[in-house]
This record gives structure tokens, sequence and C-alpha cells, in this order.
């Protein structure tokens, strides 16, 4: 199973914008804020494996 990396871009209401980090992309991913940790803010690393979502060290 692959790892992907994120950085939470922006937060606006139940939905946030999230960045890939670990290969070159332009194109933002709108993911639903409830399938994210709850203590999120713009700026935070996340990872993303075996469809869970969870802080990066």
């Amino acid at each position: 199973m692959e790892i992907w990396y994120y950085e939470v871009v922006s937060i606006d209401g139940d939905y946030a914008n999230l960045r890939r980090t670990d290969i070159q992309l332009d194109d933002l991913k709108l993911v639903a804020r409830a399938l994210l940790p709850p203590e999120i803010t713009v700026g935070s690393k996340l990872k993303y494996e075996l469809l869970q979502y969870e802080m990066a060290e």
C-alpha cells in the first residue's frame, strides 16, 4: 500500500484543501474534515495510508 503526504492549504467550513507534498502536483484535493484529524490547522502535515489521514511527524 502506498503512503502519500499532504499539507493543509486552506480550511473552508466542513472541507479542507490539501496539497500533495511527496510529489510535485499543482492540483489541490478537497477532503471532508470529518475524514481528517480534528486538530488540523492551515499548514498541518498529514500522512495518508490505508484509506486514513493522520498527522505526520
